[in-house]
């Protein structure tokens, strides 16, 4: 039997429905053996008010290599990063295997409204990780920061958003259209030709993770050999589910529900 692997480096979400959490249950979902390196660990304490604690880098590398040596990696992803420092030391790391199937997230705010990626950091993520991608997924919100524009406020900002991307180095650019109105439309750019995957619009506003679960959903895919297409539609098509059946919990963003394509699906 073939056991496919996948690593996720990024934060850990103590709620459990985004970052480390919701990729570790994605990949799961998508019968990939998945393995975390986690940067930081978010959590807001109730009496300090402080919701972000990094780890040392000395930690993120031990992870690493751990997965890297005593497991193998057929794809991975990265989320949360935090700082320059990560983003740094993450690029050397993966310039020194030059992983074909990597897929990065370019996690800049929470749903929960943290920063979660500080703003010296998003010069260092665009020169020395993008290049190395395969992908990268940027929301709407995400490609505007990183092309330090206002907003994205139509599908031909997005297709213009995307071909600016494209230029830092990625193979591919997908960026999602959470934010339009009507169908829930992403476009994935090649450098060449654009392709649009649309599905319905829910409405919930239970999405806690949606990013970080439709990243790590592609970087399964990607692993077990799919092509890049395959991927994004296999994962779009789970995303989708996951949010139908989403999750509440008292008054808070709720987060998508990780099992509802294998139990809903039919």
């Amino acid at each position: 039997m073939t056991i496919y692997r996948a690593l996720t480096i990024a934060g850990s979400a103590a709620r459990g429905g985004a970052g480390i959490q919701a990729d570790i249950k994605t990949f799961q979902e998508r019968d990939v053996f998945g393995m975390s390196a986690i940067t930081a660990i978010v959590a807001p304490h109730p009496i300090t008010r402080s919701g972000i604690f990094p780890q040392s880098i000395e930690a993120i590398e031990a992870q690493y290599y751990t997965a890297v040596n005593d497991i193998g990696i057929d794809a991975l992803k990265t989320g949360m990063l935090f700082s320059e420092e990560v983003i740094l030391r993450v690029a050397e790391l993966l310039e020194e295997k030059k992983f074909e199937n990597l897929v990065v997230d370019p996690v800049i705010i929470g749903k929960m409204g943290s920063q979660l990626l500080k703003d010296d950091a998003v010069n260092a993520m665009k020169e020395k990780l993008f290049p190395l991608a395969k992908m990268i997924t940027p929301n709407m919100p995400e490609a505007a920061k990183l092309l330090n524009i206002l907003e994205l406020k139509s599908i031909n900002d997005m297709k213009e958003a995307a071909i600016e991307l494209h230029k830092l180095g990625p193979h591919y650019v997908l960026i999602k259209g959470g934010r339009l109105k009507g169908p829930a439309i992403d476009i994935l750019y090649d450098g060449n030709t654009f392709e649009m995957f649309e599905a319905e619009r829910i409405d919930t506003i239970n999405t806690n993770g949606a990013g970080c679960t439709y990243s790590a959903a592609i970087t399964a895919e990607l692993a077990k050999g799919k092509s890049v297409h395959e991927a994004v539609k296999i994962a779009k098509d789970f995303i989708t589910v996951a949010i139908r059946h989403s999750l509440s919990f008292k008054d808070q963003v709720g987060p998508t529900n990780h099992s509802a394509y294998r139990k809903y699906n039919h």
